[in-house]
């Protein structure tokens, strides 16, 4: 991992965890597989504990590292290191995705809450008029009372979004091509096809995967079926919604938005979308940030211990899984 990832992500309590959990110098943090400074310890090494910008796992770093047996993630996807070249030598894997998901399932609730109480309206006309504005005239017919929310993606993230919708007077519809009615039911959502879902969701919040058939899941056809002032969230990746499409339909003003994640990342400067006052753009910040990172490091230790115990790994990493996960 990068310096900085290791600093972000190690506490005096999660330093003192680790050196009790591995044999292990926390002071050596690896950038490069082939650096001669981390030759040794490469060579020698049974796990690698690895963070954002770990540098590809690829069959010439392993040979660097004859004795690697396992590794673990202290954040989410690990599809930029993990290459085919750790499974075809039999690694196991394991991350911190789970513990990841949870503050984007929280920004997304937070968004969905939001965009029904036409928050971002309410902001803007206050802003403008700096004198006392009719509540009733901001919000207009919006409100969070049977609203109807469509969770694209049945993902750790979307099962947590309808697990936190639980307790709102909110009709929850899903579409997963993997998830089949009875489940859905069981997750407390209606499953329906994509199209029924953009035609009937007040708040679309998409947490797919990004692959080559979810690029542009949501073309322009599919962004003319939602409703007329319906709100579309992004936090899994910009490549999931076609911009030039969804920019066209935001600058008509017909449709509201909460971007966290665009294509591309980071929008040209002139882009409308910086200035709209119908959309809410963040850079990436829905994932663990600050003291969320803990979260994650601790799980990702969680991981280790079982490993060095001969245990299975409570949330691994396998093969077969990651042609239709994140």
């Amino acid at each position: 991992m990068e310096p900085a990832v290791r600093e972000a992500l190690f506490d005096a309590a999660a330093l003192e965890r680790l050196v009790a959990v591995a044999d292990t110098d926390p002071a050596l943090v690896v950038q490069d597989f082939a650096d001669p400074a981390a030759a040794a310890a490469l060579a020698r090494a049974e796990a690698l504990f690895t963070g954002w910008g770990c540098p590809p796992l690829t069959a010439e770093s392993l040979a660097r590292m004859p004795s690697l047996r396992t590794v673990v993630h202290a954040a989410g996807s690990v599809k930029h290191h993990v290459t085919d070249a750790c499974w075809k030598r039999g690694i196991t894997v394991a991350s911190a995705a789970g513990a990841n998901a949870l503050p984007v399932a929280e920004y997304t609730v937070a968004a969905i809450l939001f965009a029904g109480k036409r928050v971002l309206d309410a902001q803007r006309v206050y802003r403008e008029k700096r004198t006392w504005v009719s509540p009733i005239d901001v919000v207009g017919s919006g409100g969070n009372y049977r609203r109807t929310i469509g969770v694209v993606g049945a993902s750790r993230i979307g099962r947590r979004v309808v697990e936190l919708l639980r307790p709102y007077d909110v009709e929850v519809l899903l579409y997963d091509p993997y998830v089949g009615e009875e489940e859905a039911r069981g997750l407390g959502a209606r499953s329906v096809g994509l199209d029924a879902l953009a035609a009937r969701s007040d708040v679309v919040t998409v947490h797919a995967p990004e692959l080559p058939s979810t690029r542009h899941l949501f073309d322009r056809a599919r962004l003319a079926l939602m409703p007329d002032g319906a709100t579309f969230v992004n936090t899994a990746r910009g490549s999931l919604v076609d911009t030039e499409a969804l920019t066209d339909e935001l600058v008509a003003g017909r449709l509201h938005a909460v971007l966290d994640v665009t294509e591309p990342e980071v929008l040209p400067a002139e882009s409308p979308l910086f200035d709209l006052p119908n959309v809410l753009l963040t850079p990436h910040v829905a994932g663990s940030l600050g003291n969320e990172l803990g979260r994650m490091t601790h799980a990702a230790l969680d991981e280790l211990e079982r490993y060095g115990r001969g245990l299975p790994f409570a949330d691994p990493v396998r093969a077969e899984w990651l042609g239709r996960s994140a």
